[in-house]
């Protein structure tokens, strides 16, 4: 099926900001009193609230709290970003800028709210590029379940088909794959998986190389 629609993760593939997640995850569970390694963090990239928490707890105990730890990492990131901002990935704006010059749908599909989502776009002048933006919050079920997915598409007025998904985690690739999206994996924290491998159309060095990934 002809791709007439692109839908991206932000965090990790748009916006370099996955690292600031994980460094905040991290030490806001520290400023509880809980270990969280890399892994830890990495493992629950894009996961919606309760799967994170109930991840969270298998590996911490019930005694981690995570509300209050979540929101000590929101404090943490939100003083951070107010005093240094955020960056774009490099080649994202010269990848949105073709994207839309060739005529294709763009859609955002992130854990982030949009109010904020849209706050850091714009900072960067990467808002405009986005014909919609959906969050985790707008549907019942976050990542790795399909539905944001499914209705970023259906926003765009088209079939999950016809759309290329650009993710960068695990739990965003399941997510993509199973609304049916050709899922191009562009590698931010991690590498794909011999797990992962199957579930993708291909995988990108680097934003720019989604163009001829994606054929576009």
């Amino acid at each position: 099926m002809k791709t007439k629609g692109i839908i991206s993760d932000m965090d990790g593939v748009i916006l370099d900001t996955e690292k600031l997640y994980v460094r905040f995850w991290r030490e806001a569970a520290s400023f509880y009193g809980f270990p969280m390694t890399l892994e830890h963090a990495l493992g629950i990239r894009s996961l919606s609230g309760k799967l994170a928490e109930e991840k969270l707890q298998g590996w911490f105990g019930k005694e981690f709290d995570y509300n209050a730890v979540r929101q000590k990492r929101i404090e943490l990131m939100d003083e951070f970003v107010n005093q240094n901002g955020v960056e774009p990935k490099p080649g994202a704006k010269a990848l949105l800028s073709y994207i839309k010059d060739n005529g294709y749908a763009l859609a955002l599909a992130t854990a982030t709210p949009v109010d904020r989502a849209g706050r850091y776009l714009k900072s960067v002048e990467l808002y405009s590029f986005f014909d919609q933006i959906v969050s985790a919050r707008e549907v019942k079920r976050g990542k790795p379940a399909p539905d944001i997915y499914l209705c970023a598409a259906k926003r765009l007025g088209l079939d999950p088909k016809e759309c290329i998904a650009l993710e960068d985690s695990q739990n965003g690739i399941r997510s993509a794959f199973a609304a049916g999206c050709k899922t191009i994996m562009v590698p931010d924290l991690d590498q794909p998986t011999e797990e992962i491998m199957p579930l993708l159309f291909g995988v990108a060095n680097g934003l720019e190389d989604v163009i001829n990934i994606g054929k576009l």
